[in-house]
């Protein structure tokens, strides 16, 4: 296979698959079908979009919306180290992150620390 030079571009779904965002090309296809991929700045209308070095993408990825800036196309689906240097990530590190039940974890919790814990969360959604 060829080493790809810094002019080419790949199609969307497979590279997110590359670069190991998605762990199937059908995934990421479905991903950008669903119309939930931006290309810089713009909806993704196809997953056979071609992009190369230097656009932008956005989408979601678990409960977190990825940012990420595309350096290089890559010309296999190899190891995660690898595939962490075909972008750069723009995602915002958010700190709010929800703190975990007032429980100490001696075991099972009983059916009344069970009511404490799910009327904190209830509360938390507030």
């Amino acid at each position: 296979m060829p080493i790809p030079q810094p002019d080419d571009k790949i199609r969307l779904d497979k590279w997110l698959w590359q670069a190991r965002f998605f762990k199937t090309r059908s995934l990421a296809a479905g991903l950008v079908r669903g119309g939930r991929v931006r290309i810089n700045g713009r909806r993704a209308a196809k997953p056979a979009q071609q992009i190369g070095p230097g656009d932008v993408m956005t989408f979601p990825q678990g409960q977190q919306v990825r940012v990420v800036r595309l350096l290089c196309v890559g010309a296999r689906r190899g190891p995660a180290a690898e595939a962490q240097t075909l972008y750069e990530d723009l995602t915002e590190i958010k700190d709010d992150v929800p703190s975990a039940p007032r429980y100490e974890g001696k075991g099972r919790p009983t059916k009344k620390d069970r009511r404490i814990i799910d009327l904190d969360r209830s509360r938390a959604l507030e």
